[in-house]
């Protein structure tokens, strides 16, 4: 089953909304070849937005077809059934930004997305217009998207380009990884500053996958700072005081889709991210 966690479906089970022909089963009961298994599942949570505020969302740009957004850590791009905390979206129609209703109902004028633990510049859509033609750019890959990441270690090479294809981990659903059966992803990447332990990387993005960055720099032995998901040292990522990974969206670049005139937005580092950081330049550790 998809879209369904593990203990989600263990509860199903121990809650007597699953049969096997017809009966309840015991625990750890095999499934004989031909048996039918039924579930029955709960009517979904709603996903449409609703307003929401937001402590910490700036705005870096906006106009009458736009909006870009300084996502602050702990908040999703939307609404989903796999996190309960808030999201853009919300905060958004909180502050009175009217939004395209083109996209998904649980996913209005969202071209592209950043992880709940990631912070930065963030697009959204105000118009029909911004979100077709900026959905076709990131898709077509036209959109420059540079992130700053704190790495553990030293990269070898310092500067190049890991492109490994990625797909979800059927073990753990929530994480993805490196898979021979998974989509092409590629990452480039340049040293921008080596310090005692770690490594202050510019990445540029040429795709778009979830957790990209953290999956390629975790593939290369070098995670992402506080990521401990993804294998960062949990002690390190307690000395920094870091809760999630070291990652932003410090540029976001494309073609503004009214005007087609290229725009560029900057989002400098949030506290959490330059305390660990300063803590790490001066080996404080």
């Amino acid at each position: 089953m998809t879209g369904i966690s593990r203990s989600q479906i263990a509860e199903l089970i121990a809650g007597g909304e699953v049969h096997i022909d017809g009966h309840v089963p015991g625990k750890s009961e095999r499934v004989a070849a031909g048996a039918l298994v039924s579930v029955s599942l709960p009517q979904p949570a709603s996903l449409e937005p609703q307003p929401t505020p937001v402590d910490g969302m700036g705005v870096l740009y906006e106009d009458e077809d736009i909006i870009v957004v300084d996502k602050p850590a702990g908040v999703a791009a939307h609404a989903s059934q796999n996190f309960e905390g808030p999201n853009v979206l919300g905060a958004l129609l909180a502050a009175g930004v009217r939004l395209t209703t083109s996209g998904p109902q649980e996913r209005m004028g969202i071209v592209h997305r950043l992880d709940v633990g990631t912070t930065g510049a963030m697009v959204v859509a105000k118009s029909e217009l911004a979100y077709t033609v900026l959905k076709r750019a990131f898709r077509d890959r036209t959109v420059t998207k540079i992130y700053h990441a704190l790495v553990q270690g030293h990269p070898d090479p310092m500067n190049g380009t890991v492109e490994a294809p990625i797909g979800r981990d059927h073990r753990h659903q929530w994480r993805m990884n490196v898979r021979a059966d998974g989509k092409p992803s590629v990452t480039h990447y340049d040293t921008l500053e080596a310090m005692a332990g770690a490594s202050l990387l510019e990445v540029h993005l040429e795709t778009g996958r979830t957790h990209q960055i953290r999956v390629h720099m975790s593939a290369l032995k070098h995670p992402c700072v506080g990521d401990d998901m993804y294998g960062a040292d949990p002690r390190l990522s307690a000395r920094v005081g870091l809760e999630r990974q070291w990652l932003h969206a410090v540029r976001l670049g494309f073609d503004h889709p009214r005007t087609g005139h290229y725009l560029e937005v900057e989002s400098h580092y949030p506290q959490d991210l330059q305390k660990s950081l300063d803590m790490m330049r001066a080996g404080l550790l």
